[in-house]
Parts: C-alpha cells; structure tokens; sequence
C-alpha cells in the first residue's frame, strides 16, 4: 500500500512540472513572434530602452537584441506599474534578461507586458 501511494506521489510531481514547463517555456527574442497569444519566458539583452513620459499611458519600452526602429521583441511597463520598477531604463539596460508572461502584438512587434518585477530575471 506505502509504493502504491508513494508512485503515486511521484506521477503527480512528474505531471505536474510537465505542465509547469509547458506553460512557460523559454525563447529567444526574435523567437517570440512565432509564440504570440502564448504564455512564455522570453529571453535577450535589453538593447534599448526608452521611457515615453509624454506619451498616453506613459510607457517604458525596454527592446531586446535590437534596438528601435529595428526592434524585434519589447518589454512594456505602463506608467502605472513603473513606480514598482524604480528606474527600469537605467536598471535593466545592457543587461541579460528573461520576462515572463503573455506574449502579444503591437504593430507587428512580440512584447509581454510587465506589470510586476518578479516577471524579469537578469541572468548572470
């Protein structure tokens, strides 16, 4: 009776980091078009940022693996959210991140939304 609950114990772990992975998968940046509607990690180097302080919404744009106009995946912070960031442009620029989330389009360019810091991951 103890193995029998015992694998099943471990069949629900095994099941369970399963679906965890697959709900989050980590890509490239340039991959992330491919995965848009899809909940992911997408990972590069901020390469450009720019906070849009006049703008509706004020927001934050952090551009990995190529910079604007040329952008192939961004990270946007609203003006909302960004007290929770500090100063992302300066903390996060030049560096190896991964977000976290729902990848959308906007005008043909892949970003998730941040609206948490706990969604980016500087890598070492």
């Amino acid at each position: 009776m103890k193995n029998s609950k015992g694998l099943l114990l471990l069949t629900l772990c095994f099941v369970t980091s399963l679906t965890v992975h697959a709900q989050t998968k980590k890509i490239t940046a340039a991959e992330a078009k491919n995965n848009v509607g899809e909940k992911s990690t997408v990972c590069g180097k901020v390469v450009g940022t720019h906070f849009a302080s006049g703008s509706k919404g004020q927001p934050t744009f952090l551009n990995l693996d190529e910079p604007y106009p040329k952008e192939i995946f961004r990270i946007l912070i609203w003006g909302s959210d960004r007290p929770k960031f500090g100063h992302p442009e300066e903390t996060y620029r030049d560096k190896d991140d991964c977000v976290s989330g729902r990848i959308t389009s906007y005008k043909g360019v892949p970003e998730i939304v941040a609206s948490d810091p706990s969604q980016i991951q500087m890598r070492k």
